[in-house]
């Protein structure tokens, strides 16, 4: 018995020398900034520049209190960092205007931009990846794969904060996409659900090779198709049908559909 407590006792103090925020903290800051792009997910309108920059004031000293316990594995400051990534939070805004009407012209059931923005997983999940990777982008430790994780359990996608997605990207349903670290994606390209962007081969040497696909503009995947591996890329304008598995480059252009081969057998009973 004590040796088990010396062990916990090893832990908590390995734990409080590698201090990370609380995930409940990490969910108040996050939610609060879409919140703050995108009040159609609370009602609370601001109409006041005053409050909103106020408000704005408030998260990045948010985000500089979540950054401070871990200063000692940052590149500068907590409060640089956060100063710098207030100051992308125009451009990541952009990007999330252009995807929630890509997702919008991409979804014939979708009414208008209210309902995706309030009720579309894949904006959802968009919206946490693309605040992520500005952390990730900022050589931040952990707190970007913590942000991507908080949708990622609501959702279902998971997307890498170290992926490099380019704006009107749209995910329709969503449940079960995976994209990986190295992914590149370009613009207007469109996922459903259960596509995996994934890697050839797991091994922990590969790790800081390019070991997930790149996908080119105005690329389709239908549901459940997988692509792998880092050399791997899928020319713009092709579309790849559902259930594909796909480990070579196609050109651009093409189309890639799941044959299915159906095999019986004759049975000796009458």
């Amino acid at each position: 018995m004590n040796d088990f407590l010396d062990e916990l006792k090893r832990r908590h103090q390995l734990a409080a020398a590698n201090a990370y925020p609380a995930t409940s903290a990490v969910s108040e800051f996050a939610n609060s900034l879409v919140n703050w792009l995108f009040p159609e997910h609370t009602g609370q309108v601001m109409d006041d520049a005053v409050l909103l920059e106020q408000y704005g004031r408030q998260l990045e000293i948010q985000l500089e209190l979540l950054l401070q316990p871990m200063q000692h594995q940052l590149p500068e400051s907590a409060g640089n960092i956060s100063r710098t990534f207030m100051s992308k939070v125009p451009v990541i805004y952009d990007e999330l205007t252009k995807d929630a009407n890509a997702i919008f012209q991409g979804d014939p059931a979708a009414t208008c931009l209210y309902e995706v923005i309030r009720a579309y997983p894949g904006f959802y999940a968009i919206a946490f990846y693309r605040m992520a990777h500005a952390l990730h982008e900022l050589k931040v430790p952990l707190l970007p794969r913590m942000v991507t994780e908080l949708a990622h359990a609501r959702t279902g996608i998971d997307i890498h904060p170290g992926a490099v997605i380019a704006p009107f990207f749209c995910i329709d349903h969503g449940t079960g996409i995976v994209i990986g670290e190295t992914t590149v994606i370009g613009q207007h390209v469109k996922l459903y659900q259960g596509v995996t962007l994934g890697a050839l081969s797991i091994e922990k040497t590969m790790a800081r090779s390019k070991r997930h696909p790149t996908i080119g503009d105005h690329v389709v995947i239908y549901a459940g198709a997988t692509i792998l591996g880092g050399d791997t890329i899928i020319g713009h304008h092709s579309v790849i049908g559902g259930n594909v598995w796909l480990i070579r480059s196609v050109e651009p252009f093409s189309r890639i559909y799941y044959k299915a081969e159906h095999k019986y057998l004759e049975s000796n009973h009458e």
